[in-house]
Formats: C-alpha cells, structure tokens, sequence
C-alpha cells in the first residue's frame, strides 16, 4: 500500500490516510467573526475530498487576534454554536474529523482582505483596531507600532486560547492546532527579530519560547485526556543572522513534545518583510526532516507539495509522517481521489460518487456508511 494512504494517529485521533488539509484563511466571516454560507460550502467540500483530516482557517481566540475583520473567530459562545450547527450537517456528508487552528495575530493584525490591497488598517479607521506584539516594532515600514504586552496581558492571551479550546472541542472539533508560525504572535514571541522584551518571556532562547509552551500546556489543562493538540511552527525566518532558524525550531519541538504535543506542522516564514524564501518544490521539506529525525511524535510537512508521487516519496524518504496540501487542494478538491488513482490505493468516499470510479479501476473508490 501507499504510504500517503496508510493510517496515522494523532494522540487517540486515527486518521483513514495521511493527507491533511491545511489551515487556509477565506477571509468570508462577518464583522463579528462568526462563519457564512461561504464556510457551509468550503467546509462541505472539504468533507468530500477523502483526505484524512480538514483543519479549518486560523480562527482568533481574541477580537484583536484577527489577521483582518473577515476572520472567523471563537472568542464566544455564538461563534461556538454557528459552528457547531455547521459541523453537525458536516459529519453527515463523510468522517473526515474537522480540527480547528487556534490563533492570535498579534502586530500582523488589522488588515484588509488581502484581494482588496495589502497594508494594515489604522486603529481609527472602520475595521482597525490597535494591534499587540510582544515588543512594540511594526513589522511593515508604513505600520504603527504594535502595543507591547504586559504581564496581565500575556497571561489573558493565554486564558483566551484556553477558553477557545473549550469551545472548540464543545462546538465538535477533533483536533485544535495551535498557530505559532507564519510571523503572527507567538512567531513574535519566538524570534529575536520581534522580541526584545528583557523580562521572562525575552531574551534568551528558553525564554523567548516560553509563550507558546505555556499556550500548549494552556490548552492541553482543558481538552480532555487523549485529545490531541499539535503545533505549527515556522522553522526558519529565512533571514541571514540573528534570526529563528531550524536549530530552534529542534529545540522548541523537542520541548512541544515534552509537553504531550501531539505533532508539528512544518512551515516556514512569515515574520520579517526582508525574508528571502528559496521558492520551489518540496521547499519546506527539509526542515520537517531534521526535525522528524530529533522528536518522535508524528512530523507534518507542507509547502509547494502538488503531485502525488511527490507526496508519497516525502513518506517513503522518511522525511515527514504526513502531507498537508493548501492551494493544491484548492486547485483540486478532488486530490485524494486523484491521488489514490495516480498510486494504485483504495480511498472511502460517499456512495452517491461510487459511479464515477475510472473506467478499469476495479477497487480505487469504496464506500462509507452514512
């Protein structure tokens, strides 16, 4: 069998194969950050892909941990029971299990939806607000500086992503992935570059990473036992010197797993406006690699990964324990299935779709039961 199509376990989630589908920001919920017609038909389609898992769009555990005002949020029961409603529907259509990314923005907040222009809304605009970091340093040269968080609200911050979690597993997720890559806050917290702080939660390295293990050990206090909560990290900032780097990135997924993380999520970037990314594919890989060879919890890696045969060398090279696939699944909602044809395995998909097995293929589609 394919590797890309055998089992895997997160804590006590087992997944039907090892295609996930990556968190990928629509930027389509309303002012109050509660989801729309658009989620109903996105997340349906996700439902009906045959990957392994779904985990939906960075959803903010505070108002001003949105990346723009179209952002979903879980910062409140209502978010919690539109959601839940929708999930409900959602497991009627096949068993992929939906996970949720936990996240907070931090100074790379207040923007506009990224089709109407690029740049961050001022706090006295409609749809701007003042943006937090952990040391007040903008991250474009035409933004105000962030606040920079004190104590207390740190450790509010820290009891938001908590009582999202609550919700999160209330509203019928099974899996919360908690965001601390791509240059948002706990990016912030995590690199030399955006943290200057001279108290605990700066300076040296096991300062510096301090947030994002107290955030994990946050969470995993209030999901139930067994319940697994894994880390996307950015393992490099792709900047020369002085920077996060993979040697980091080792280090911090080494603590995650201390910690009863249940895997990382291998990304990269996101932080500095210089960053200088070598673009290609399997771009990333190499740095799920390393860290797969210093933790023993499941490696997830993502990036410019389109191709089935692609993904499944990833696997068989040992590289990674998994594949997530963002704009490729865009591209295709169907690549599972394309994916399953291309390496000879067999997918479950709803029977309604039974019939429109390749001619020739005696046994690539089987189905699920309602």
């Amino acid at each position: 069998m394919a590797k890309l199509f055998e089992n895997i376990q997160f804590d006590t989630l087992r997944l039907s194969n090892k295609i996930i589908i990556a968190p990928m920001c629509q930027y389509s919920a309303t002012d109050q950050g509660e989801i729309t017609y658009w989620h109903e038909q996105q997340w349906a389609n996700y439902a009906l892909s045959g990957a392994g898992l779904c985990i939906i769009e960075a959803s903010a555990v505070q108002a001003a941990g949105r990346i723009s005002y179209a952002d979903v949020g879980l910062w409140n029961d209502n978010q919690r029971d539109q959601i839940k409603m929708l999930l409900n529907k959602i497991k009627h259509l096949s068993p992929v299990p939906f996970g949720i990314q936990l996240a907070h923005a931090g100074r790379k907040a207040s923007t506009d939806k990224p089709w109407l222009g690029k740049g961050q809304i001022p706090p006295d605009h409609v749809h701007g607000w003042q943006t937090v970091a952990p040391s007040s340093i903008a991250f474009g040269e035409h933004d105000l500086a962030p606040h920079a968080l004190t104590r207390d609200e740190i450790q509010q911050i820290q009891a938001d992503f908590a009582a999202s979690a609550v919700r999160a597993v209330e509203a019928g997720f099974k899996l919360i992935e908690i965001h601390a890559a791509h240059g948002y806050l706990l990016h912030q917290f995590l690199s030399p570059l955006s943290n200057l702080r001279d108290d605990e939660y700066g300076g040296s390295f096991e300062n510096r990473i301090r947030m994002t293990l107290e955030v994990l050990q946050a969470v995993k206090a209030v999901v139930p036992e067994g319940f697994p909560v894994g880390v996307r990290i950015s393992a490099t900032d792709w900047m020369p010197t002085q920077s996060w780097d993979i040697e980091s990135s080792v280090g911090l997924s080494q603590a995650l797993e201390q910690l009863g993380a249940a895997y990382i999520h291998v990304s990269s970037g996101g932080l500095h406006v210089m960053q200088d990314i070598k673009v290609g594919a399997n771009y990333q890989v190499p740095f799920a690699a390393q860290i797969k060879q210093n933790v023993s919890i499941p490696v997830i890696a993502v990036g410019l990964i389109t191709e089935p045969d692609q993904a499944e060398a990833i696997l068989q090279n040992d590289e990674a324990d998994a594949i997530a696939l963002a704009r490729a699944m865009q591209y295709d909602p169907r690549w599972p299935w394309h994916a399953a044809a291309a390496l000879g395995a067999e997918i479950e998909i709803s029977p309604q779709y039974l019939r429109c097995q390749p001619h020739g293929l005696k046994q690539l589609f089987k189905a699920f039961s309602h």
